[in-house]
């Protein structure tokens, strides 16, 4: 069995993983300009707690995803380095929850930040 390690090195592991996704992981930055972009915007726009939380839960499952699909495409690689349709499955079904996370958190983005900023941009124009 394998000894647990301390609490705070687990912190350590855990964000040794985040910042390795972000500096490897094109995808990955892209997801996490988004999510500055959607924060700026929120701010902007004063959003309520409710619509934080929602924004908040989405964001969470899309950088959760992307870093699934990461851990998936690694682990794939690890075992085989052959063109295996398995392998394949494996790292198209990881790279399609991501897919799919992303597009409903631009839905739910759109949603709650759309007509907030649609108001504050044509107020500035008027």
């Amino acid at each position: 069995m394998r000894r647990q390690g301390s609490l705070a090195n687990s912190f350590r592991h855990a964000l040794a993983g985040v910042w390795m996704v972000v500096r490897t992981q094109r995808n990955a930055r892209i997801h996490v300009a988004a999510t500055v972009l959607a924060a700026a915007i929120g701010i902007g726009v004063g959003l309520s707690r409710l619509e934080w939380a929602i924004l908040a839960l989405v964001i969470g499952l899309v950088l959760a995803a992307e870093w699934f699909n990461t851990a998936t495409e690694a682990t794939v690689d690890l075992i085989t380095v052959e063109q295996h349709p398995l392998a394949q499955v494996a790292k198209d079904a990881a790279a399609a929850g991501v897919l799919i996370t992303a597009i409903v958190a631009l839905v739910v983005g759109i949603l709650i930040l759309g007509v907030p900023l649609w108001q504050r941009l044509t107020a500035l124009i008027h």
